[in-house]
């Protein structure tokens, strides 16, 4: 199950909006015969590589053992139900660390299994706890319709997310840059706001790390203030804004970039102002399972007083910056039950810098 686990973690970056899974075939013996892990959606599954894989090396499978990190699907998506194909395959026994909450699956890939004479056989809760942790994301949407949203900032120790002139490059170090760029991979998209793009023109994607694929690029952008140069349009890769009422000329500039176009004005008729949480719902839709903020004080603010954040993910440089830019801009408060509060969930020490990951009190990734 070990090698199963670090199989499904290869598939970070690849395998949305599945789930990261990994499978490994085994003898009786204990020889490995066949593993696999998914692959990009549409594509096979991990049961299905570890088989094909098995079929390669020249390996008979009748009454081996499948070790499998989630539940063998039980439903014909874009590919066929991975429980049919361990019963057809002839394998014994099936090993599984987590069972699948998504509701066309939950259970009936178990109860397929059994059906057919394969003993199935529950992981210790720590396997269990590990799948869910490398797949929070596809755990959280299944359970609750909605992405799991983490807001990454950098700042110095007094909260410093840039100086007043608006300069950030680079408080935190090499090592947590790259740190960033690896949760920026896992995300299924990377959301901005206008005010960041205009402020630091960045591309955001993934460039500090290897990966398979691009996630989709997002921007809250109200009246479409991004210019045509900017350099969100020389990554390729799919690219949506989030507008409430811009001018049809600046709709048509974007628009001949290439960029999807989302109108999403405020509930109630607010003029001027893009619905955060329908922006999440969209996304969610899509659907995404991690969404990944990188944005400024303004949007930060808004998506943590909207209770939209579940997850922060905090890089603290060792250097005070006295007066300049706050990691987000919050309504005053008049008494501290008040607060936004976060539990820490993970304590890193990252290059010269430390690394937190808290999570909102009412926040279940699970």
């Amino acid at each position: 199950m070990a090698r199963a686990q670090a199989l499904s973690e290869a598939a970070v970056g690849l395998t949305e909006p599945n789930p990261r899974v990994g499978c490994v075939i085994t003898s009786e013996d204990g020889r490995v015969l066949g593993e696999g892990h998914t692959q990009p959606a549409g594509q096979a599954h991990a049961e299905v590589m570890a088989l094909r894989d098995a079929a390669a090396r020249g390996h008979d499978v009748r009454g081996a053992t499948a070790y499998v990190t989630l539940e063998p699907c039980a439903h014909h998506g874009r590919t066929p139900p991975c429980c049919d194909a361990l019963v057809a395959a002839g394998v014994g026994k099936v090993v599984v660390a987590a069972g699948d909450p998504n509701p066309l699956v939950n259970g009936q890939g178990l109860s397929r299994l059994r059906a057919a004479g394969i003993t199935v056989v529950d992981s210790p809760a720590e396997a269990t706890a590990a799948v869910e942790a490398l797949n929070l994301g596809f755990f959280h949407r299944m359970r609750t319709g909605r992405s799991w949203v983490r807001l990454k900032v950098a700042a110095s120790l007094d909260g410093r997310t840039a100086l007043e002139n608006g300069v950030s490059q680079w408080i935190t170090s090499p090592e947590a840059r790259r740190d960033g760029h690896a949760w920026r991979r896992r995300a299924g998209t990377l959301l901005t706001g206008v005010g960041t793009v205009l402020a630091d023109d960045p591309r955001l994607d993934v460039r500090l790390v290897d990966t398979p694929r691009q996630p989709l690029r997002a921007v809250v952008d109200a009246r479409l203030d991004t210019p045509p140069s900017a350099r969100l349009f020389e990554v390729d890769g799919p690219l949506v804004f989030y507008v409430a009422d811009p001018t049809p000329e600046r709709r048509a500039a974007i628009a001949d970039r290439g960029a999807e176009i989302v109108a999403l004005p405020s509930a109630g008729g607010a003029s001027g102002r893009v619905d955060l949480a329908a922006v999440i719902a969209d996304l969610s839709r899509r659907p995404i399972n991690e969404l990944h903020v990188e944005a400024g004080p303004r949007l930060n603010g808004s998506l943590i007083a909207a209770d939209l954040v579940d997850e922060c993910l905090v890089y603290l440089a060792p250097m005070l910056l006295g007066q300049g830019r706050g990691l987000a801009a919050l309504p005053p408060l008049q008494a501290l039950d008040g607060a936004w509060r976060y539990a820490f969930h993970d304590q890193t020490r990252v290059g010269d810098d430390l690394r937190l990951l808290l999570r909102r009190r009412t926040a279940t990734p699970t």
